[in-house]
């Protein structure tokens, strides 16, 4: 007889979470080699180092997916809360499809989609996770001095960008060798509300 421990452990049929079911499909064609953790969601590793995202699936008459993660906030930024809130309240207010929060000292950035059965989910889910990062590397940026700014814009046209660490204002965050995972393990939510026990929750 198999030792059951032995036995891969396959996800749950599509049926039983259809939309969780495509989104698997999906990041496994794109060799992201998803996995679902305790809490249902789809946990997913990208970049070098990497940076960890969840996908949470919410199935019913209008399926929604949820790609979001969370970071350590750069030493570039002021310790002042007020601040900060501030920011990502003005980010919130001018971007399309992505909300930007702070749980406990950590930023928290969500896209959200509403999926219907005719979604192309792979063009979707690469785009938000696309300007999600990029929403990342803009509120620490938008810290930065003019003169600082401009450095970051002209290292990056010539490509330099995220070659080394030490010249990205994202420095410190998600798991990129700061010895701790920082991607939504704090137990709260975007808007600060208490989770089941490491990620932003849904919200009633």
């Amino acid at each position: 007889m198999s030792d059951p421990t032995s036995l891969p452990n396959f996800p749950p049929p599509a049926d039983e979470h259809p939309l969780r079911g495509r989104v698997l499909d999906v990041l496994t064609d794109l060799g992201l080699g998803p996995n679902i953790d305790a809490d249902g969601d789809v946990a997913f590793t990208i970049g070098d180092p990497a940076q960890q995202l969840f996908v949470r699936c919410q199935d019913g008459d209008f399926p929604v997916m949820r790609i979001f993660g969370q970071w350590m906030i750069g030493d570039q930024v002021p310790e002042d809360a007020l601040a900060r809130l501030q920011r990502t309240n003005d980010f919130t207010l001018q971007l399309n499809l992505v909300k930007v929060g702070i749980a406990n000292d950590n930023l928290v950035v969500t896209g959200e989609h509403v999926v219907t059965p005719g979604v192309d989910i792979s063009t979707l889910f690469q785009i938000t996770v696309n300007l999600v990062m990029e929403v990342v590397q803009m509120w620490h940026t938008s810290f930065l001095s003019p003169e600082e700014q401009q450095a970051l814009a002209e290292q990056a046209a010539a490509g330099n960008v995220g070659q080394d660490p030490a010249q990205d204002p994202a420095e410190g965050t998600g798991q990129d060798g700061t010895g701790q995972d920082n991607t939504g393990q704090d137990g709260t939510g975007p808007d600060g509300a208490a989770g089941s026990n490491h990620r932003p929750q849904d919200e009633e």
